[in-house]
């Protein structure tokens, strides 16, 4: 409009005033491609278009928003390279995600999968900002392109994440966050969640806030509501003490509600701090994080105590540093702040303990324990929820304790049994065998069938291909993409796979009790994606089709699919290689049952 107004008058682009110039040129009408065109005209539009001048800044900022928080307003930066550089990451990212489907689509990333990632020359934040833009991609396509990566985007962060837990544990002790750490191990087991430890200080400051104004009520003199600025609180006073500690209870349990999760105990929600303070329930060592830290930003000194089966903090009633276990009140964040003697800690657990478990811990105790109660969770269950649990914590343990025999031996385990990165595997026991000799026997089991593994993924020739016209086949009724519902069981389900016959072992067979079904093994069945999250081999019979589609939410589904149309899925270009016919017949399935529906 400007340029129009501009004609109509006589003048030229170049005959306007220097901030029409520049707000025409930013204002987005205009790619980046005619600005580089339009500062190749004259000097005074290439001096208008200066590489470190505000029509490149705004237009890195239009198109990448979230980075402009990665420089300061006081630097002297080249927005037209740091625009070139973007553009270019983000052509190299989608290079790498889009082969990703093709070169690990028969396993799981191996440990050596993301090399090229590590090695790449632009800047990370580049790198993961493209990454997040696939992410963010609308509507049902490109879901192969999101499911991988959101793969390397969990193991980006997880990898930043590990390097900020090794930088906190190299500081002094004394200097440790109780917060901090747990935040690290709640960022490091939800790395695609928006954590921040700035975030979640900024909650538990608010929570302290709330606990000053009930203070200022009971006493307006009270030093815990007049810190000074840049100086670590102390009250030395028991009787302020037990102020702050009132205090705190009323607004903790009484006025916001918290508790600890009986209910569901196991859930590890219950473990993770930016989940504690959405939830407001938690488990007796996540409270007791959050308890402590607002206890030392109101100046009293609560400790830690790794008390058996039951997490506490001690608040010390004598001389400070008191190695007199009766010197100490053990408060139960789990029990809403109640106060107890060394008798009644014995009685919540049900028997005596010896002295030793009444002392203090470190940091990095607390932190051991945390990860601690992850790994048992992740036990607990057979998914793949908790077996990413289960790596998560081993990874969060090893890093903090990287000789550990026992965890070192359950990570090989772990990823022997998942079938999972062998090469890893070798390295994990090799290291094993240096650090305890002992091992030798459980050692070697490992090896040798983890060597046997990979020789059998050398001699597979490539993936086997199923034709829907072979004679063999002609009994397979749905095919891949199809949404189904269980008749027995009730779960909706999306087909990855089909075999002519049950394709599982005899001791399978028997344990799913396929021959109570009237017939047996000798059908075909399918492989689904659950909308619950798990995988199952599932009978032909007792499969139907759902005349009411609609997506299956499976943290695998973009392994197989590349879109879903609205009743069914659309095979990505690896699983169309191996049922090339299946395509075709699922698009005239659809049309047929829903024309008969209409009808």
């Amino acid at each position: 409009m400007a340029a129009a107004a501009a004609e109509a008058g006589g003048m030229g682009l170049t005959d306007l005033p220097g901030e029409l110039l520049e707000l025409i040129l930013c204002s987005g009408v205009l790619s980046a491609a005619d600005i580089g065109r339009v500062s190749c005209t004259c000097r005074r539009l290439r001096e208008t278009c200066q590489a470190r001048g505000k029509v490149w800044r705004e237009r890195f900022r239009r198109r990448w928003p979230s980075l402009l928080k990665y420089y300061s307003q006081t630097d002297n930066v080249n927005w037209l390279k740091e625009y070139k550089a973007r553009h270019n990451a983000g052509l190299e990212t989608r290079r790498i995600v889009a082969s990703f489907s093709k070169r690990f689509f028969s396993e799981h990333v191996p440990c050596d999968g993301f090399s090229d990632i590590e090695t790449l020359g632009c800047p990370g934040h580049f790198f993961e900002d493209e990454l997040m833009s696939i992410l963010n991609m609308e509507g049902r396509k490109c879901l192969t392109w999101k499911y991988y990566a959101k793969k390397i985007l969990y193991f980006l962060r997880q990898q930043n994440i590990l390097k900020n837990l090794k930088a906190y544990l190299e500081q002094p002790g004394d200097q440790l966050s109780f917060l901090e750490g747990a935040v690290l191990i709640d960022q490091y087991c939800n790395p695609l969640s928006d954590i921040c430890l700035t975030s979640v200080q900024a909650q538990v400051d608010d929570i302290t806030d709330k606990v000053r104004k009930v203070l200022r009520t009971k006493n307006p003199r009270h030093p815990s509501l007049a810190p000074k600025a840049g100086e670590v609180l102390i009250v030395s006073d028991v009787e302020f003490q037990r102020q702050v500690l009132d205090a705190m209870n009323c607004v903790l349990y009484e006025l916001l509600k918290y508790k600890g999760n009986e209910m569901d105990y196991y859930n590890s929600l219950n473990s993770f701090i930016h989940q504690v303070l959405i939830r407001r329930t938690g488990i007796p060592i996540s409270l007791s994080v959050l308890y402590l830290t607002i206890a030392r930003q109101l100046g009293v000194r609560l400790e830690p105590v790794n008390f058996p089966s039951h997490f506490l903090l001690r608040w010390c009633q004598g001389k400070e540093g008191s190695t007199d276990i009766f010197d100490y009140v053990y408060i139960d964040a789990f029990g809403k702040g109640k106060q107890l003697t060394v008798k009644e800690c014995e009685y919540l657990i049900g028997h005596h303990v010896t002295e030793e478990f009444y002392g203090v811990v470190t940091s990095k105790e607390v932190l051991q324990r945390m990860v601690g109660n992850l790994l048992n969770l992740g036990k607990r269950e057979s998914t793949d929820q908790s077996y990413q649990l289960l790596r998560d914590s081993l990874d969060l343990y090893l890093a903090m304790y990287p000789d550990n025999v026992q965890h070192l031996m359950l990570q090989a385990r772990l990823y022997f049994h998942l079938g999972i990165w062998p090469e890893k595997v070798l390295d994990i026991l090799q290291h094993v065998q240096a650090l305890d000799p002992s091992q030798h026997g459980a050692v070697g089991y490992l090896v040798q069938h983890t060597l046997e593994h990979i020789d059998r993924r050398k001699e597979e020739v490539g993936p086997e291909v199923k034709h829907r016209s072979d004679e063999k086949h002609k009994e397979i009724c749905f095919s891949i993409g199809l949404i189904m519902k269980h008749k027995r069981y009730g779960y909706n389900c999306v087909i990855y796979g089909w075999d002519p016959t049950c394709m599982m072992g005899q001791e399978w067979i028997r344990n799913m009790n396929v021959h109570s079904l009237p017939h047996g093994p000798h059908q075909p069945f399918y492989n689904v994606l659950v909308e619950d999250g798990s995988c199952i081999y599932a009978a032909q019979e007792n499969l139907e089709y759902n005349l009411e589609p609609h997506e299956i939410a499976h943290p695998d589904i973009g392994r197989y699919f590349s879109e879903f149309t609205g009743t069914h899925y659309l095979a990505n270009a690896e699983l169309e290689i191996r049922y090339p016919e299946d395509l075709e017949l699922s698009c005239a399935t659809v049309q047929k049952i829903y024309s008969t529906v209409k009808e």
